[in-house]
């Protein structure tokens, strides 16, 4: 997906209730907002990326549906990080506690939180480099699982708090770890 870059003036930088008023009447768009005061306009992805976010989508689904013990989303969510940006990730998972203590207003809007887990399924336009960056500042805001998922290279990098980021070439499959317990991702039809 091709992400087009706006420099915003210091001086315009968004409320969280503009920003979402900027998100309503822009629906066709994917829109984030960088730390920096960045807003990242995304285009829609292609139909493979799109297949391989739907693969992903559907197997953490049944596993969530399954097992009960969290809440997941597509990449039309917003959260809101700690650190004041509001991302996108293409697949993401927060556990049923911290969704529970959200108040019914906080549901409707961008999660004040960071997700616990969060997949990004790089596309044949993305910048590998900036998706890493996305992937760091999710841990830095409490990410406790991570998947940066190249299916051009057959590569997948999984990030983890106080760790160094773990490459592997050509896996077959994923582990949920004890963030997503018996959850495994097969990668035939991501890399296939």
């Amino acid at each position: 997906m091709t992400a087009l870059i706006l420099q915003l003036p210091p001086a315009l930088k968004f409320t969280d209730e503009e920003f979402e008023q900027l998100v309503a009447v822009n629906k066709e768009l994917r829109l984030e907002l960088t730390v920096e005061g960045e807003l990242i306009i995304m285009s829609p992805t292609g139909g493979e990326t799109g297949n391989r976010n739907f693969e992903i989508y559907i197997d953490l689904g049944i596993w969530n549906r399954q097992n009960n013990l969290g809440k997941a989303f597509d990449s039309s969510t917003g959260f809101k990080l700690p650190n004041g940006a509001t991302r996108s990730p293409d697949v993401s998972w927060v556990k049923m506690e911290r969704w529970d203590a959200l108040t019914p207003q906080q549901r409707k809007k961008f999660l004040p939180l960071c997700p616990d887990f969060a997949v990004e399924l790089v596309s044949e336009s993305d910048d590998v480099e900036d998706t890493q960056v996305k992937m760091r500042e999710y841990l830095a805001n409490g990410l406790q699982l991570g998947w940066l998922i190249n299916p051009q290279a057959k590569q997948v990098e999984i990030y983890r708090p106080h760790q160094s980021v773990e490459i592997l070439q050509s896996p077959t499959s994923l582990s949920g770890e004890d963030v997503l317990p018996g959850f495994i991702l097969n990668l035939q039809p991501i890399f296939g």
